[in-house]
């Protein structure tokens, strides 16, 4: 397939895709890219069969085929998350008690004019629970929830991770690494004694995340804006940002642990408290002959009660390498969503983007696998406060924003991770 061809058809012309906002219309370019893709890399790989190497502008076509696989996959993310987000409606009060209405009210006196007086009342009410003693006023529930609900859009681990709201600095859960004993036994047959259950004390500390917008006064004068509409904005993707690294590799001291935080230990020898990983065999690649077997292993190694709701986990460079690989039927591996709010997926497996994953390397753990909700748990304390700060950036208003969110491996059994090495 000739650039020319492929300008012709709008898989390789950005501006074509500009305007195009429609998730149907994105999804069906999709589409089209792929199955460009897939006739580019069918000819690359007779290529490799008869000449031993690809032809450099084959390789360079390929390339360029998979950065627009890449492109479009990101447009279909962010339309599909336009619109799923609706807006707050700054005078809909509907579902609210009159307490909540009334704390809305002092909440947007704060915000635009900075006076506190109407937040004194409830200092002491449930409302304010979990203020902080050195300043700053809780944000309004339907604020609160639309911030934690489009970052779970926004930020991959939390859409596949349990979460948990608290209302204390830490949560502790009791886990069995074993299991109870257990077993069949006759009607009228002596009850043997079980294995004592071995539990696990497993503690969750939720850390402080802050993110601190800028507006200027004419602004919040503006009757005709939306405070709780623009501190949602302005706070989701800082905050779902912060969240996607630390949820990957954060080091459990001041953030969040990471799932790739923990030790890690080869499967054939994985005990409790450690995470299994297979090798690819070739350090900082697929295996050359037989690329497509490692991943079938790593399903397996997963237990079938994880298995049948797990997902790979990867970022977008990775999901380009394997986009290239067929299984020994021809059949490519990859393949797009197949209707619109799916996701792409390895294997018939859902497959989602994390960029903070590892890039291909030697000894990198590049690629995850297994059933997120069971392994890994986020801890969000109840309230996002806001301290308003007219005074360190005149003319601008600055608003310091915080959460409490904690994370960590609650299953080590229910991840499996690929290993780009030999050991």
């Amino acid at each position: 397939m000739t650039d020319t061809t492929l300008f012709a058809n709008g898989l390789l012309t950005p501006e074509i895709k500009a305007y195009d906002t429609d998730p149907a219309q994105i999804l069906a370019t999709l589409n089209r890219q792929f199955e460009a893709f897939k006739q580019e890399n069918d000819f690359r790989l007779a290529q490799l069969e008869k000449k031993r190497a690809a032809d450099v502008l084959t390789e360079e076509k390929l390339m360029r085929l998979n950065g627009a696989l890449d492109e479009a996959h990101q447009r279909l993310d962010s339309a599909l998350h336009r619109a799923a987000r609706p807006a707050l409606q700054g005078s809909a009060d509907d579902g609210l008690s009159y307490e909540e209405r009334q704390y809305k009210t002092a909440f947007l006196d704060y915000m635009r004019r900075g006076d506190a007086s109407g937040l004194k009342g409830f200092e002491q009410k449930a409302l304010s629970a979990g203020s902080p003693t050195d300043g700053g006023v809780l944000v309004t529930p339907p604020v609160e929830h639309e911030i934690l609900r489009r970052m779970s859009m926004a930020s991959p681990i939390r859409s596949l991770a349990t979460v948990q709201t608290i209302s204390t600095a830490t949560f502790k859960k009791a886990f069995s690494t074993t299991g109870p004993g257990s077993g069949w036994i006759g009607e009228s047959a002596a009850r043997p004694q079980t294995n004592s259950q071995v539990i696990a004390d497993m503690n969750f500390p939720a850390m402080e995340l802050y993110a601190m917008p800028a507006a200027t006064q004419t602004l919040l004068d503006d009757a005709a804006v939306n405070i709780e509409q623009w501190i949602a904005e302005e706070v989701q993707v800082v905050f779902a940002e912060q969240e996607g690294s630390a949820f990957v590799n954060g080091d459990g001291v001041t953030r969040p642990m990471g799932f790739l935080t923990p030790a890690k230990i080869a499967q054939a020898s994985w005990s409790w408290g450690k995470l299994g990983y297979l090798v690819t065999g070739t350090a900082g690649a697929f295996n050359p002959t037989t690329p497509s077997d490692v991943l079938v292993d790593l399903i397996y190694a997963t237990k079938p009660g994880y298995r049948q709701n797990a997902t790979f986990v990867m970022n977008r460079r990775t999901q380009a390498a394997i986009r290239k690989i067929k299984a020994t039927t021809g059949e490519y591996l990859w393949q797009p969503p197949a209707t619109l709010g799916q996701q792409a997926t390895l294997m018939n497996f859902p497959l989602v983007e994390a960029e903070d994953m590892p890039d291909i390397a030697a000894d990198a753990f590049a690629v995850a696998f297994g059933n997120f909700a069971r392994a890994y748990l986020i801890v969000d304390r109840v309230g996002i406060r806001v301290l308003r700060d007219p005074f360190s950036n005149k003319p601008y208003v600055m608003f310091y924003t915080t959460k409490r969110v904690g994370g960590g491996v609650q299953d080590y059994d229910a991840i499996k991770l690929l290993k780009f090495g030999t050991a």
